[in-house]
């Protein structure tokens, strides 16, 4: 699930750290948060079966950055929850991404999702109800369902802080198949985008969710990023 934001671009660039700086649609930056279940975690050559199984959320502002001359786009993840203990010991050693321990409650339907998520440290809360729909808001910054799906696909690298405190660790997720179906979002809340010290009122407000369901996936170690990385 991709609950969106559409943030004042001002605003949003002084969350992102050098060398990111917001991408922007319409003016406006996108943020958001993933709400992802990963079934059957495994390295690749292991049968599904050893797989492991977690619910995690990763608050994500899409960015963008220079490197060797050329524009490259992605996501910033300041923040990675899990419901794993395996995930939050191994994130930012064995794998890239510090992950922070969190309880999840999830309820679900055919059409309707309950899903909140409250971080051990209490530093993060986050719950959302939603149900399927066919339409994005009419007031979206994305004209269509399709732009939007283009949009967050091309959002497949993303770069979060690590154990090391001068690089951002590097983590690309690749799909056999993307496909995504709007959600109606009846309630959203965030402690990070409802900072009012980080996000004034105003500058941050609700656009789209996208609900993605059985999508066979990979996830893929990238290079580090330094953290005053220019050009």
């Amino acid at each position: 699930m991709l609950v969106n934001f559409r943030v004042d671009a001002d605003v949003l660039s002084r969350v992102c750290p050098p060398p990111f700086r917001p991408q922007t649609v319409d003016g406006f930056g996108i943020a958001g948060i993933c709400l992802i279940r990963l079934q059957h975690i495994r390295p690749k050559l292991l049968p599904p079966f050893l797989g492991l199984s977690s619910e995690n959320a990763a608050h994500r502002i899409a960015v963008e950055w220079d490197a060797s001359g050329c524009t490259q786009t992605g996501v910033y993840i300041p923040r990675r929850d899990t419901s794993s203990c395996l995930n939050a010991f191994a994130g930012g050693r064995i794998f890239p991404g510090i992950h922070n321990r969190a309880r999840f409650e999830v309820r679900e339907t055919k059409s309707e999702y309950h899903i909140s998520m409250d971080s051990m440290d209490g530093a993060a809360h986050v719950s959302i109800d939603g149900r399927t729909t066919d339409e994005l808001p009419g007031d979206s910054v994305f004209p269509t369902l399709a732009k939007c799906s283009q949009f967050f696909e091309a959002g497949s690298l993303g770069y979060s802080p690590g154990d090391s405190t001068t690089e951002f660790d590097g983590l690309e997720l690749r799909t056999a198949k993307w496909h995504v179906t709007p959600l109606c979002i009846t309630n959203v809340q965030s402690s990070f985008f409802d900072d009012r010290e980080v996000f004034p009122k105003g500058s941050v407000e609700f656009d789209n969710a996208l609900l993605m369901r059985g999508i066979d996936h990979e996830w893929h170690s990238r290079g580090a990023i330094c953290c005053h990385a220019v050009g």
